[in-house]
Parts: C-alpha cells; sequence; structure tokens
C-alpha cells in the first residue's frame, strides 16, 4: 500500500509517534490526514500545519471512536488507513489498583477494539482497507517493572494477529508498530529507564511505519533486533525467561 492519495486516520495524533505519523503520512502525500486526539487543540495545531482535519477523541469511550469514524466517512467518503496509535503506561505489579488497571485496559486494548468494531464493516464492504497499530516491542517480549504494560501490549497484538488471520484473505491489511524505547514523553519523562540507551525518535518510528505498510509487514520493528530477541524466546523460552530475570536485577540495581 502506497500513502499518496489515501485518507488515514491517527489516535493520539497530537504528540509523540502519533504526531510523527501524521507529518509522515501528510508528507507521503496523503489526500487526507485526520489528527484524532483527546488533546483537541493539540490536533488543531498539528492539523492547521499538515491541512489535515481534527477531532477530539477519547479513545476509551466507544461512541468517541465511533464519531470519529462516521465524521470521517461523511466528510472524505471513506477511510484506507486506520491508525490505532494511543497508548499510555502505569508502573506496578498484579497489586496494581483496579481503576489503573481498567484505565489501561481500555486506553491500550478495548481502544484498538474500538477503532476495529467502528471500521471494519466498511472496509469489508469495499473489499479493502488497512489497520495500522502502536503496540510496542512489550507486546512481543515483556515490560520490565510493568505488570499492566505487558498485559495489555501483549493483548493489543493478540487482536491484531486474530484479525489478519480471521479478514486477511477479504482485503484487509493489519500491521503493528512493535519498538523499543522511543524518545517521546513517555519515555523522558522518566531518567532512569533503561530504554533510552538505544532509543529511536519518533520520526524514525514514522519512516519505519511507511516502509512496512509499504511491504505490507505485520510485524513492523524500528530496532531490527526484537527480532532476535523474539526468536530466542521462541528458541527456549526457560533460557529466555532466565535472561529476562537477569535484566530485571540489573535494572533494579541500576535504580538504586
Amino acid at each position: 500500500m502506497t500513502i499518496a492519495g489515501k485518507v488515514a486516520v491517527v489516535t493520539g495524533g497530537a504528540h509523540g509517534i502519533g504526531a510523527a505519523l501524521a507529518k509522515k503520512f501528510a508528507a507521503e502525500g496523503a489526500r487526507m490526514v485526520v489528527v484524532a486526539d483527546i488533546d483537541g487543540q493539540g490536533a488543531q495545531k498539528l492539523a492547521a500545519e499538515i491541512h489535515g482535519f481534527a477531532v477530539s477523541v477519547d479513545v476509551a469511550q466507544e461512541a468517541d471512536v465511533r464519531r470519529l469514524v462516521e465524521e470521517t466517512i461523511r466528510r472524505f467518503a471513506g477511510i484506507d488507513l486506520f491508525c490505532s496509535n494511543t497508548g499510555i503506561f502505569a508502573d506496578g505489579g498484579v497489586d496494581t489498583p483496579a481503576a489503573t488497571w481498567k484505565q489501561i485496559l481500555d486506553v491500550n486494548v478495548m481502544a484498538h477494539i474500538y477503532a476495529a468494531r467502528a471500521v471494519l464493516p466498511g472496509m469489508l464492504a469495499r473489499g479493502e482497507g488497512y489497520l495500522l497499530q502502536t503496540v510496542s516491542a512489550a507486546g512481543l517480549l515483556t515490560s520490565i517493572g510493568s505488570a499492566p504494560y505487558a498485559v495489555t501490549k501483549h493483548a493489543a497484538l493478540a487482536l491484531a494477529e486474530w484479525i489478519a488471520i480471521t479478514h486477511g484473505d477479504e482485503g484487509i491489511k493489519i500491521s503493528v508498530i512493535c519498538p523499543q524505547g522511543v524518545r517521546t514523553n513517555m519515555l523522558l519523562n522518566d531518567p532512569e529507564n533503561f530504554l533510552i540507551e538505544g532509543s529511536v525518535s519518533a520520526e524514525e518510528v514514522a519512516e519505519a511505519a511507511i516502509h512496512g505498510i509499504a511491504e505490507e509487514s505485520f510485524l513492523i520493528l524500528p530496532h531490527p533486533e526484537v527480532a532476535e530477541y523474539f526468536r530466542r524466546k521462541a528458541q527456549d523460552y526457560d533460557r529466555w525467561l532466565r535472561g529476562m530475570r537477569r535484566l530485571q536485577r540489573q535494572v533494579r540495581t541500576r535504580r538504586k
């Protein structure tokens, strides 16, 4: 798939990876880029910059996501590419408060489900459409120190796999972006995070996304080494778990 002439929607589009994706799609000649974000003013600012269209959306609310899809279709006669990009992070283990679990599940998992529910019927009726989900390497590997992030990112990846298997023969394409550290506020607000070393910019993630979409690759890996880590995990799960426990000890020591 090429972006030129297409209508693309980007949730979480006002900042970070979402903003980089929106700018890149516009630069690649998209007919329209819809910048959707809970930060309505930020979405308006970026949309004005790239000659796009802004919508204020809380992706944790299904009615908001459905309104986003309906309004985009009404104004621009369809959606070619829907980028479900919004994500949040929460530290903690299984004892993380239930309210926090619900919040991160709503944003990191249910938002993808709401997007698929809203956009797939139209795409299936046309026999074509592309979904792009910003997941994380945490969905393939795990997240040191955050059970909620690890669990929700695994779930988001599982949903994307299911969509690829279930609707791949009906013209639906789907890719997942799975970076490690990305230099956005989510990472940089924690200066001790071990992922800062080796991190990439949001613009590098967007560039990787363009290449992945062009090749219609399911896995888009801005950090190519993640493929090797994933291979090692599958090859010897117990050895991988021991290695991750060792990494966890190193991270904890570094933070002391």
